[in-house]
């Protein structure tokens, strides 16, 4: 038996809508990771971006477990000396751009290298729970139906 290889020719993009109301963020990152990779298909090729196209809805609204909301700090540069800044998660979530905690984890869930830029490209994140891609007519995964760890009441 030969190897399968993916070509180009081979491979399908679905679109995958998530409502990540509830859900707990470590979980959703690395259900959106996997399926943003292609790790979910039978005909996975490593180093083909074989992943789906995944819009995550309501990310405002994402749960966080233990004291992470208090504890969990993003820094950042500024470039000059003793520059170092940081925010903790619930000031970004109730900031102007709350996305930006669910597209993070799930960036660093993704290999760092040209392939996963490419695969961060069709990942699309929403604070609340309008999205323009109704069009596209995305298939709704229920990540609260596939294992009661991954939600969390408030």
């Amino acid at each position: 038996m030969k190897t399968f290889t993916a070509t180009p020719a081979d491979i399908e993009k679905k679109w995958i809508l998530i409502d990540a109301e509830g859900v707990v963020l470590g979980r959703l990152a690395s259900i959106v990771a996997s399926l943003l990779r292609g790790k979910h298909k039978p005909t996975f090729t490593p180093h083909m971006d074989m992943g789906d196209n995944v819009i995550v809805i309501n990310a405002d609204k994402i749960q966080m477990t233990g004291n992470k909301r208090e504890d969990k700090r993003y820094y950042w540069h500024t470039g000059y000396p003793g520059g170092i800044k940081f925010r903790t998660a619930r000031q970004v979530l109730e900031g102007a751009h709350p996305e930006r905690v669910v597209s993070k984890a799930v960036e660093r869930m993704i290999t760092r290298n040209s392939l996963g830029r490419q695969q961060m490209t069709h990942l699309r994140v929403y604070a609340g729970a309008e999205h323009p891609h109704e069009a596209q007519l995305p298939l709704v995964m229920d990540l609260k139906a596939l294992n009661p760890k991954n939600t969390r009441s408030a």
